[in-house]
C-alpha cells in the first residue's frame, strides 16, 4: 500500500487539517518530473520545498501535538481533583474506611468514564504522531532519493524530529503514569482490586508460567565497560553452550541468529509498531555457526490485550525446518520419541498443541522469512536463580533474508535460509556480501528481565542501574521491528519512534541525569501518596536515591582528584553543621547545595555526583558494602593493571619541556648575576639583581616540578589535560613589574638629580635629562 493511500486512511476526522499535506510536499519535489525534462532543480525550488517542510509542515504537526498534550493534562488534573473529593474519610482510630455508598460508586464510575476517553484520545493522538512522523521520513527520502546529488534534508530531518517529544514514549509517560494510578485507586473502590498500578515504562513477559518485567536500554560503546563491571560485581556470566543454549561452558559467547517470519504485507510489524492487542513475531533462534548443527529453537511470542507477551516455543532440526514450514511435517517423531519415554499424556498433548498452533499460524499468516538478526550475546544470572536476568547484545547487524524482489531475491525461494552466509560461515561484520543487504546497529541493547515478586523488593543495585547515565531508556524496543524498519522503509508505512534517537548522542551528563531521575521519582511517589489517602491505605515512602558507582563516571573521579583534599574539608564542615542544626536534615540536597556552594561544592556535583554533601550522599560514602562470594576488592585500577606500553616521543616530549625551563632559569639566573655584581654601591640594582634571581629560580623549581607531575599522569594514563598555564603566567608578570619599576625609580633618580644641579631653572634641560638617562 502506497504512504499517501495509508496516510488518508488513518487520518481522524476532526484533525483533518492538522496532517501533514503529503501530496503538497510531493507537488513541490516535482515527483513525476525529471532533470532531463527541461525543468531543473534549482536552488529556489530546494529553498521552496525546506521551508515547506521545516517551517510551515514540522512546525504545525508540533504545535498541534504539543497543544493536544496540554490538554489532555489539563482534563487528567481536573480528574484527579474530582477524585479528590471522592475520598472517603479517614478513620481516626486507623480502622478501614467506610464502604462506598451507591451514589459515590456512580461518581466514581462516572470519573472512569472520563479517564477512559483521555485513554482513548491519548491512543487517537499517538496515531496521529505516528503517521505524521513516518511521512516526515518518508518525503525527505524521496527528496534525497530524487535530487539527492545537490541536496541531502534527510539527516536535518531527522534531527529535528529527535529535539521533538511528539513521536517518543517519554512525551506520554508522565501522564500516562498518573492515569494509571488514577485507574487503580478507582478500582480499588468499586472492585477491590488489589491488582498494583501498571508501569507503562516497561513491558511485561511470561516465560515458564512466570511473569517478568523487561526494561530495555541501548549503551554506548563508551560506556559499555563500566556497565558490564557493574553487573559482574553482582552476577556471573553466564556463557550458553552451541548445542542447548542451557549448559554451561567456559567458551567465548557463541553468536546469536534470530530469523524473523512476515508477509508480503509486513503484517506482523504493523501491528508490533502499533502495539496491537493480539500482535505476534514468529522467529527461528540457534547459537552459533549453523554448520555445526545447533538445535535451532522455533518460537512464537503472543501480546494480549494488557501488554504481556507470552512466548511459546520448541526444538527442531534444520533438516525438517523445511517440510515443517510447507506444512508436510508436524514434528510426529518428536510426539513419537516423548510417547515412547513414558512422558505423561498432558505433556504430550500440550506439545502437540503448541507445535500445530504455531504451523497453523505460519500457514495461515503465509509467513516467510524475511529478515535476521545476527549479534553476541553476554548473559548474567546466577546459577538457579531466575529473579534477575540480564543481558547485553554487542555487534547487532541486521541481514535481509526476503524474496520480496522476484528478479533478485535475496534467499533462494527454495530455501528457508540464506546459504551463502551459512555455508561460509560468515561473522560479523559481513564484509564479503552485498552491503545494501545488512543494517548494523550502532550501540549494545541491555535488557533487564526481573521476575515479579511482591514479597522482594529489588537489589539497590538494580535501581541505580536502572536510572544510570550510562544507559539510554527505549521502553518496548523490538530488533524485528528496527531491522524491518531499517531495511524495508519502503515497504512498511509506519516507523518506531526510536528511530530518531539514532541521531543524538546517547551519552548523558551524570549529574543531569541523576537530578532528573530523583524528580521522576520523587513526582511518582507524591501522585502515589495522593491516591494512597483516597483509597485509606497507607503511603508509600518515598526516600532520595543514594549515589552510588553507577551515578558518577570514573573519568569524573580521576578529574576530581585533585579537589579531594578540598572535598574533605567541606565534608567536615558538613557533618559540623549537620550536628549543630539536626532538624535541617530534612530539607533535602537541594538545601545543602545552596548552602555550601561558597565551599566548591558546585564544582564537584557538577562531575562528581558520588562527592554530594547531601544526607543521602553522606550515608552512602559511610556504608560498607560487603563484596560477594569469590569477588576480591580490587587494589588498583583496571586501566592500571595492565603492561604501561608509552611511546618514547611522550617521555621526550616531557624532558624537552623540562630543558626549556632550564634554559630560561639559567639565561635568567646569568643576568641577575651579572646585575647584582656590578651593582657595587648602588642598592637599587642590588635589589633587582636580587628579584631577577628569585624570578630564575622560580623557573628551574616550577621545570622540575612540571616534569615530576607530568611523569606521574603518563605512569597513570591520566584523562586530564597536561598544560599548565600558571608558570609561565606568573613569570611574565613578574619580569613585566620587575621591568617597569626599574623604569621609574632610574627616571626619578635622574630627574631628581637634574633639579638638585638647577634649582632655580623654571625650565628643565633637556639634553642634561637625557645624559643624566644616558
Amino acid at each position: 500500500m502506497r504512504f499517501g493511500k495509508t496516510l488518508r486512511e488513518s487520518m481522524n476526522g476532526p484533525w483533518k487539517d492538522k496532517y501533514i499535506d503529503y501530496n503538497k510536499l510531493k507537488t513541490l519535489l516535482r515527483e513525476d518530473k525529471f532533470d532531463d525534462d527541461n525543468e531543473t532543480w534549482t536552488e529556489d525550488d530546494e529553498n521552496r520545498f525546506c521551508e515547506e517542510i521545516f517551517n510551515v509542515q514540522l512546525e504545525k504537526v508540533a504545535k498541534f501535538q504539543e497543544e493536544q498534550v496540554g490538554l489532555l493534562k489539563d482534563r487528567a488534573d481536573d480528574a484527579f481533583a474530582k477524585l479528590k473529593k471522592l475520598a472517603p474519610p479517614a478513620a481516626a482510630d486507623g480502622s478501614a474506611p467506610p464502604a462506598v455508598d451507591d451514589a459515590t460508586k456512580d461518581s466514581f464510575k462516572e470519573l472512569e468514564t472520563e479517564l477512559d476517553s483521555i485513554m482513548g484520545q491519548i491512543k487517537e493522538l499517538k496515531k496521529y504522531s505516528s503517521i505524521n512522523y513516518t511521512g516526515f521520513l518518508k518525503i525527505v527520502k524521496k527528496h534525497d532519493r530524487k535530487r539527492g546529488d545537490r541536496y541531502k534534508v534527510r539527516p536535518m530531518m531527522q534531527h529535528s524530529l529527535a529535539q521533538r517529544p511528539f513521536n517518543s514514549e517519554a512525551g506520554y509517560s508522565a501522564l500516562l503514569n498518573k492515569l494509571s494510578i488514577m485507574y487503580y485507586a478507582i478500582r480499588q473502590q468499586l472492585e477491590d482490586d488489589p491488582t498494583l498500578p501498571i508501569d507503562l515504562q516497561t513491558q511485561g513477559e511470561t516465560l515458564n508460567g512466570e511473569r517478568y518485567t523487561a526494561h530495555k536500554f541501548w549503551v554506548h560503546p563508551d560506556n559499555l565497560l563500566e556497565v558490564r563491571t557493574l553487573i559482574l560485581r553482582h552476577l556471573p556470566s553466564l556463557v550458553y553452550s552451541q548445542q542447548t543454549s542451557k549448559e554451561f561452558d567456559g567458551t567465548e559467547s557463541p553468536t546469536v541468529t534470530s530469523l524473523y517470519f512476515d508477509n508480503k504485507t509486513f503484517e506482523l510489524y504493523n501491528k508490533k509498531v502499533d502495539s496491537s492487542k493480539g500482535a505476534e513475531s514468529l522467529r527461528l533462534r540457534w547459537y552459533g555457526q549453523l554448520s555445526t548443527k545447533p538445535d535451532i529453537f522455533v518460537e512464537q511470542k503472543v501480546a494480549d490485550g494488557s501488554g504481556e507477551s507470552h512466548e511459546f516455543k520448541f526444538t527442531i532440526k534444520d533438516k525438517y525446518i523445511s517440510p515443517f514450514l510447507a506444512g508436510e511435517y508436524s514434528m510426529e517423531k518428536t510426539i513419537a520419541k516423548m510417547e515412547r519415554q513414558g512422558q505423561s499424556a498432558e505433556a504430550v498433548a500440550e506439545y502437540k498443541k503448541t507445535v500445530d498452533n504455531i504451523q497453523s499460524f505460519q500457514q495461515k499468516q503465509k509467513l516467510a522469512p524475511v529478515m535476521r538478526a545476527n549479534y553476541m550475546r553476554t548473559a548474567f544470572q546466577k546459577p538457579a536463580d531466575d529473579r534477575i536476568r540480564i543481558s547485553i547484545d554487542t555487534d547487532l547487524a541486521f541481514i535481509r533474508e526476503d524474496t520480496l524482489d522476484t528478479e533478485r531475491p535475496c534467499r533462494n525461494p527454495k530455501d528457508w535460509h540464506r546459504t551463502d552466509i551459512d555455508e561460509s560461515n560468515m561473522t560479523y561484520p559481513f564484509r564479503n556480501m552485498n552491503q545494501s543487504e545488512v543494517s548494523k546497529f550502532p550501540y549494545a541493547v541491555l535488557e533487564v528481565k526481573l521476575r515479579e515478586d511482591s514479597n522482594r523488593k529489588r537489589p539497590v543495585w538494580v535501581e541505580d542501574l536502572l536510572a544510570s547515565h550510562l544507559i539510554h531508556a527505549v521502553p518496548r524496543f523490538s530488533k524485528f521491528v528496527h531491522g524491518a524498519a531499517s531495511l524495508f522503509e519502503d515497504h512498511v508505512n509506519a516507523l518506531p519512534f526510536w528511530l530518531s534517537d539514532l541521531e543524538t548522542d546517547i551519552r548523558k551528563d551524570p549529574h543531569i541525569a541523576f537530578e532528573a531521575e530523583e524528580q521522576r521519582r520523587a513526582q511518582r511517589a507524591d501522585d502515589a501518596m495522593a491516591v494512597g489517602s483516597l483509597i485509606g491505605t497507607l503511603p508509600s515512602s518515598y526516600k532520595a536515591a543514594k549515589s552510588s558507582s553507577v551515578g558518577k563516571s570514573y573519568l569524573a573521579d580521576r578529574m576530581a582528584a585533585d579537589t579531594r583534599e578540598q572535598a574533605k574539608s567541606l565534608t567536615h564542615r558538613g557533618s559540623l553543621a549537620g550536628a549543630a542544626h539536626p532538624e535541617e536534615e530534612g530539607e533535602g540536597s537541594s538545601a545543602n547545595q545552596n548552602g555550601q556552594s561558597n565551599g566548591g561544592y558546585s564544582t564537584l556535583s557538577s562531575v562528581l555526583p558520588a562527592l554530594s554533601l547531601s544526607k543521602y550522599a553522606k550515608a552512602k560514602r559511610a556504608q560498607r558494602f560487603e563484596l560477594p562470594e569469590g569477588v576480591v576488592e580490587p587494589t588498583e585500577w583496571i586501566k592500571n593493571a595492565g603492561e604501561l606500553k608509552v611511546e618514547p616521543k611522550v617521555w621526550l616530549a616531557n624532558e624537552r619541556t623540562f630543558l626549556k625551563w632550564q634554559h630560561i632559569c639559567v639565561l635568567q639566573g646569568a643576568l641577575a648575576l651579572a646585575l647584582y655584581t656590578a651593582a657595587g654601591e648602588n642598592t637599587t640594582a642590588a635589589v633587582f639583581g636580587i628579584v631577577y634571581t628569585g624570578i630564575a629560580i622560580f623557573a628551574g623549581v616550577w621545570g622540575y616540578a612540571m616534569l615530576r607531575v607530568r611523569r606521574s599522569m603518563i605512569i597513570e594514563r591520566s584523562g586530564k589535560d597536561f598544560d599548565n598555564m600558571v608558570g609561565p603566567i606568573i613569570i611574565s608578570v613578574a619580569l613585566i613589574v620587575a621591568l617597569i619599576a626599574n623604569f621609574i625609580i632610574q627616571y626619578r633618580k635622574a630627574f631628581d638629580k637634574m633639579r638638585h644641579h638647577h634649582p632655580d631653572a623654571g625650565v628643565p634641560d633637556y639634553s642634561d635629562i637625557h645624559e643624566e638617562l644616558r
